[in-house]
């Protein structure tokens, strides 16, 4: 759960400040790939709990990604 809701904060940051530079967008990319590849490795499973605490993150981690894109 601590590991889903970090980026929760980031996310409110990001939003408030408009400003990302300190987020890499190849790191932040790359995570959000590993992210839907988790959930899809879920998926093919018919794993609940990986399904659903991937499909979280992948939330979160897609916002600040495109606020990344926005917000250079």
């Amino acid at each position: 759960m601590c590991t889903t809701l970090c980026w929760l904060p980031q996310a409110v940051k990001i939003i408030r400040e408009k400003k990302t530079s300190g987020i890499s967008l190849l790191t932040q990319s790359v995570f959000t790939l590993g992210v839907a590849l988790w959930a899809t490795y879920g998926l093919l499973l018919n794993d609940p709990p990986i399904i659903y605490a991937n499909l979280v993150t992948l939330v979160f981690s897609s916002a600040i990604l495109i606020l990344k894109l926005r917000y250079p």
